[in-house]
């Protein structure tokens, strides 16, 4: 294999966007040919982060899409919301591939999106084209596709961890909660006092509750595998670790199910797609089992006493759940082995 398609990051001074440059620097087939900040350029990147002396030798770029389309071939957003929205149009026209990172093209409303997350919507036009990249769900609607809207992180671990189940009719969809908890890196490298050591360290504490702007993009989602409008109760956690997500998710049984049942529905829903794993009966996954690396891990408790189903799925948010998702819906893009650049072994302990 060869070097063929050249990549530029836009916010690549966040974590996603540094996240992107560690993976992309072992793909064979793409190289990082330009890093961007809108707020450092000009300055080399390794003065933010020092791990990448004499890795990355090169300055920031500004945000120029003329300029990116001089040195790249696909533009990977890692941007915060309400950014994508007004760059996609620009790099589009000038002929890039495009994979958004940030919430912006998750949505199809336009309206739901400013009432989440209470910016202006992207235009109608390129909510519609964008495909929404759920790799495991969608992949075969990435295939040659030049505008992809990355799932967030929270969606992939719980819809990875319901969509057999739902698609299946094996879960009452409407009686689903979701119990979800986040390392501190998710809230990205700005400083905020619910990140601050002092708050966060010996502390776990729930946060935007009922509020969480994932919520409409999980309900989107679940709704198109039940084939008909569904609403869920959704609580995030801030537990203090640096990385991983931990989705726990609860649903009454349409009938009596062994965990057996569900391993082998799971395994046939996810044949062929090397990056979720199930796990045996009795056996439930923890974070630190796919740190550093794009699984998702998935394990089921089926209580015949209440006749619900407990599912555990575990991933890593800044991989599974951002950069290592963009890298794998551009494999598929290209037509390429999805696991490309990807097929590393979690780091442990």
């Amino acid at each position: 294999m060869h070097t063929e398609l050249r990549a530029a990051i836009v916010g690549s001074t966040g974590y996603g966007g540094v996240e992107l440059i560690r993976l992309l620097a072992a793909h064979p087939r793409v190289a990082v040919t330009s890093v961007i900040s809108s707020s450092s350029s000009g300055e080399p990147i390794a003065k933010g982060y020092p791990h990448l002396t004499e890795i990355r030798t090169d300055l920031l770029d500004g945000v120029d899409p003329g300029e990116m389309r001089a040195k790249a071939d696909v533009v990977f957003l890692a941007t915060p919301a309400g950014v994508a929205s007004k760059l996609v149009p620009a790099l589009l026209d000038e002929g890039l591939k495009v994979v958004d990172l940030s919430g912006d093209l998750r949505l199809k409303s336009g309206e739901l999106y400013e009432t989440w997350y209470g910016k202006p919507p992207a235009e109608a036009r390129y909510l519609e084209q964008a495909v929404y990249g759920m790799c495991e769900l969608y992949g075969e609607q990435v295939r040659g596709r030049e505008l992809i809207s990355n799932p967030g992180c929270y969606p992939t671990a719980t819809l990875l961890g319901l969509a057999p189940a739902v698609a299946e009719g094996w879960i009452d969809p409407d009686t689903i909660i979701i119990d979800a908890k986040s390392g501190v890196s998710g809230a990205g490298r700005g400083a905020n006092l619910s990140t601050h050591y002092a708050e966060t360290n010996e502390n776990f504490k729930a946060y935007k509750v009922n509020k969480h702007q994932h919520i409409p993009e999980i309900e989107q989602t679940l709704s198109q595998l039940a084939g008909r409008p569904i609403v869920t109760t959704f609580t995030t956690h801030l537990v203090p670790m640096t990385r991983g997500i931990m989705s726990t998710m609860y649903a009454r049984l349409t009938e009596p199910r062994a965990e057996q049942e569900l391993i082998e529905l799971y395994r046939r829903y996810y044949e062929g797609r090397r990056f979720v794993r199930i796990r045996e009966a009795g056996q439930w996954p923890a974070t630190k089992e796919v740190w550093g690396s794009n699984y998702c891990d998935i394990g089921f408790a089926a209580d015949a006493r209440t006749g619900r189903l407990t599912i555990v799925s575990v991933i890593d948010n800044l991989v599974k759940g951002a950069a290592g998702q963009a890298v794998q819906n551009l494999n598929l893009a290209m037509g390429w082995d999805e696991t490309l650049g990807l097929d590393f072994v979690p780091a442990y302990p």
